[in-house]
């Protein structure tokens, strides 16, 4: 959910006109694909063909929908064995937009940030932040067509919350200044409405970034499962959950790497350019338990960033 910059003074009669002439598209829309999903489960999810999804997230465009039609696009691309659960999630979120109303508050604004709904980042930091030495624990940016998106994850060194910064570096504007891993940073952040809130944005800092100086005390591998069960408790559509884990060894393994400790095994999933960060991490390791902080999943483990012996921060490449 990308937030919007406050643009200055509206009109509020208007404004609440074009939201409710938005409302309306977005829940046609969300109605078509409900009725897509549906006539393509009874055609068989394994039969090739069928449906043009590219046409679909075209629709959903037209309905002002973004999120459903990204949501769409991927459905595409999901294996024969992944498909079930894509249609579903996604008849789930349409299904859920058309009774927005009747959701507790929450649940109700996850839903809409899923559908594709902006906030505006003004709005969001007059409103109740968040202040904390934030220490930052990665960061990973993404090329989407001409925009690179950067995400930053951070952690509250009083408070132990995780956050999400995202920032979109796009052709002609100065990219926002990046934060360094492993520094701390007090600082206020603004959290974006949620059932279980992780993306945030960053208000006012007090002072500069400083060096932590060690590697930031981790939670055990079975932490990772547990982390992300709550998270889906609560919002059904979350893909993967950061976590920060200590103790763990990689074992590179034709089958498939994984992390394990004294007692607990994770499946890792491969960053996105392969298995060079991967073996990245199993040279920082050499075999020895360490600190790594990632995503987790239900497809294993991601890792972004591991700490060395010295408690030097070292990217993991995506």
């Amino acid at each position: 959910m990308e937030e919007r910059r406050n643009s200055g003074p509206a009109d509020p009669l208007a404004a609440a006109r074009r939201a409710g002439r938005r409302a309306e598209r977005v829940a046609g829309g969300a109605e078509e694909l409900r009725q897509v999903l549906a006539d393509r489960v009874r055609g068989g999810l394994a039969e090739p063909g069928g449906v043009d999804w590219e046409q679909v997230a075209a629709r959903m465009v037209d309905a002002q929908a973004p999120g459903l039609a990204a949501r769409a696009r991927e459905l595409a691309a999901l294996p024969v064995e992944q498909r079930l659960a894509g249609h579903a999630l996604l008849h789930l979120l349409a299904t859920a937009y058309q009774r927005v109303g009747e959701l507790p508050a929450p649940l109700a604004a996850t839903v809409r940030g899923r559908v594709g709904f902006t906030v505006d980042t003004a709005a969001l930091l007059a409103g109740p932040t968040v202040r904390d030495r934030w220490l930052v624990l990665g960061s990973r940016r993404r090329a989407e067509g001409p925009v690179t998106t950067r995400q930053t994850w951070l952690r509250g060194a009083k408070t132990g919350r995780p956050a999400l910064l995202v920032d979109y570096d796009r052709p002609g504007q100065a990219p926002a200044p990046a934060l360094p891993t492993g520094h701390l940073l007090e600082a206020e952040l603004a959290f974006h409405p949620s059932a279980w809130p992780l993306r945030a944005v960053l208000g006012a800092c007090h002072g500069g970034a400083e060096p932590a100086g060690a590697a930031p005390p981790g939670r055990p591998l079975a932490a990772a499962p547990a982390a992300y069960g709550e998270a889906v408790a609560a919002d059904p559509w979350t893909e993967s959950w950061p976590v920060l884990l200590a103790g763990a060894v990689p074992l590179p393994d034709p089958r498939g790497w994984r992390l394990t400790d004294d007692r607990h095994v994770l499946p890792v999933r491969p960053p996105a350019g392969g298995e060079a960060g991967l073996w990245r991490l199993a040279a920082v390791s050499g075999g020895r338990p360490v600190t790594v902080f990632g995503e987790y999943g239900h497809l294993g483990f991601e890792p972004v960033t591991v700490w060395d012996e010295r408690g030097e921060p070292i990217a993991v490449p995506a």
